[in-house]
């Protein structure tokens, strides 16, 4: 009987141990602005703002005046930084919790405006809804389909 305990026990703690990595490596899906084919890095580092984005808590991480700030969005001076056209730097090399421990050195190797190789976002960018008559390529697409319209080239004076 004590066997059959034993086992069970050993049984649970082995499926329960296996299925605690599984939780721990699917937490935190990367963001449709962030890059293709870096599914599995937990960092990225946004040169252009000098923030971080921990991908397994979905939070930026940045300074505020010496203190190193977790937040879901980005700080109000930063909340109209386009996402999607920014290069994000995936910090392949780093496993920890804290990765400003290297700050200096990714600010030094990836000042602003730092581009490496070309980047594809994993989604596309939302398109706002802008009010109608507003959105310029509207207006020019509009302005090309009508004929003498003033605008055209081969308008005849």
């Amino acid at each position: 009987m004590k066997k059959l305990i034993f086992a069970s026990v050993l049984f649970m703690s082995v499926f329960f141990a296996k299925a605690q990595v599984s939780i721990n490596v699917n937490i935190g899906t990367p963001p449709s602005w962030g890059p293709q084919g870096y599914d599995d890095s937990r960092y990225y580092y946004l040169p252009d703002i000098d923030v971080y984005y921990d991908v397994n808590q979905s939070v930026f991480i940045y300074d505020n005046s010496g203190k190193w700030i977790r937040e879901k969005r980005l700080p109000s001076r930063y909340r109209n930084y386009d996402l999607y056209g920014g290069y994000k730097v995936v910090l392949t090399d780093y496993r920890g919790d804290a990765p400003y421990t290297y700050h200096t050195k990714h600010r030094a190797n990836y000042p602003k405006g730092y581009h490496g190789k070309p980047q594809k976002n994993r989604g596309e960018k939302p398109v706002k809804n802008k009010p109608k008559g507003h959105d310029k390529h509207d207006d020019k697409h509009k302005n090309n389909s009508k004929k003498g319209n003033g605008h055209g080239h081969d308008d005849h004076h």
